[in-house]
């Protein structure tokens, strides 16, 4: 006859351990830590392609109010100029001229060209 292998009930057997339980749950926190941060890294990427949108937007849109704005400004000025220019002349105020456009900080910083201060000679003392 052929001998059969015995199964030894306990430690080799497929019972459940409260080591087992340990360690299924430390594996389990693991996995919960990994999935955990990925998610907060994809929502403060979301986040912050968001942020850019919405500042890419506000941009835009104060340079398209600032582009009505601006011709509506010089329109109103030019019309308050033209209704003030009668009363002036009667009063004998004589209007001022029109100025010059400001230069920008690039041209003013080209057209300035700084000179060397001129050297002084200085009177030694005497050594003594």
């Amino acid at each position: 006859m052929v001998a059969k292998k015995q199964i030894r009930s306990g430690k080799n057997g497929k019972e459940t351990s409260l080591r087992h339980v340990w360690l299924a749950s430390l594996g389990a926190v693991v996995v919960a830590r990994r999935e955990i941060r990925g998610i907060a890294a994809k929502a403060a990427q979301r986040l912050s392609r968001r942020a850019d949108d919405v500042q890419s937007i506000a941009r835009g849109g104060l340079i398209s109010v600032r582009e009505q704005v601006e011709p509506k400004v010089e329109q109103f000025s030019a019309e308050i100029e033209a209704r003030l220019h009668p009363v002036l002349v009667k009063l004998g105020i004589a209007p001022k001229a029109a100025r010059p456009a400001r230069k920008t900080a690039k041209t003013a910083r080209r057209g300035a060209a700084r000179r060397p201060a001129a050297r002084t000679t200085r009177a030694r003392k005497a050594r003594a």
